[in-house]
């Protein structure tokens, strides 16, 4: 089974999981310890920058399927023929800090220019739906993203105030992205990942939201240390596990 194939098995199975090293993360070594971190917990796939040596040397440390991500089509297409599994359109949580906004018009642009740049190839492609769209924008623009061709959606949500202390304060990073869970779920054919604000707290919450694979980052990659990285990557999986089996068990 090729990489690729071993992460779809696992969407289509709904316990993909997806360690970030981050869009903008170009430290090689921080990354190689996520990617590191990530296998040895057993993780679906690893999602890391466009830049060219870090794609090159992570091709080489790791066997998980690789993600690139960028906003610039032409930097996923080189990632293409540098040897990434699958490319995604995205991540813009991490550039809104920068004051990047982006429009459906924009995303959907994106999205065409990157797939007649890798007409050639038949890579797997995410698009990530950014998250302060009307929701109904996120719906239209998804099902444009379908009739394109695109192979998985990945939602987000941005959170602006300041979060509560605990639990609470977890579960409302994550209330934007989880509601956009839901409503295109509800509306699309399509898979969707589950990203921003995910972490041990909130992961199963995503699955019960509709999600077929969740996108974890920061709860992994602001770590200290690569037991940690391992032990919280871990933990993603078991639950991502554990969901795999209640759907099983709700078919029969």
């Amino acid at each position: 089974m090729s990489r690729i194939e071993s992460f779809k098995k696992a969407l289509e199975e709904k316990r993909a999981v997806k360690i970030i090293a981050g869009i903008d993360n170009f430290d090689l070594d921080k990354v190689k310890k996520v990617v590191i971190a990530a296998e040895a917990a057993g993780a679906s796939a690893v999602d890391i920058c466009a830049d060219p040596d870090i794609i090159s040397e992570i091709r080489e440390l790791s066997a998980l399927p690789i993600f690139v991500s960028s906003i610039v089509p032409e930097e996923l297409a080189h990632a293409v023929e540098l040897g990434a599994d699958a490319i995604e359109l995205g991540n813009f949580d991490a550039l809104y800090k920068k004051g990047c906004d982006f429009t459906s018009a924009q995303v959907l642009n994106l999205a065409k220019r990157t797939k007649e740049l890798v007409s050639d190839s038949d890579i797997f492609f995410c698009v990530t739906i950014p998250g302060e769209l009307e929701i109904s924008e996120q719906i239209n623009l998804a099902r444009e993203l379908e009739t394109l061709g695109v192979d998985l959606i990945q939602t987000e949500g941005h959170f602006s105030a300041e979060p509560s202390n605990g639990a609470r304060g977890l579960v409302e990073r994550a209330e934007l992205t989880l509601s956009n869970t839901i409503e295109l779920s509800r509306n699309i054919d399509l898979p969707i990942m589950t990203a921003t604000g995910i972490n041990p707290t909130t992961a199963g919450l995503a699955f019960a939201s509709g999600a077929s694979a969740i996108g974890c980052g920061s709860c992994v990659n602001k770590l200290d240390s690569e037991i940690s990285m391992i032990a919280v990557s871990k933990s993603l999986v078991e639950i991502a596990e554990r969901n795999t089996k209640t759907s099983a068990y709700e078919l029969v």
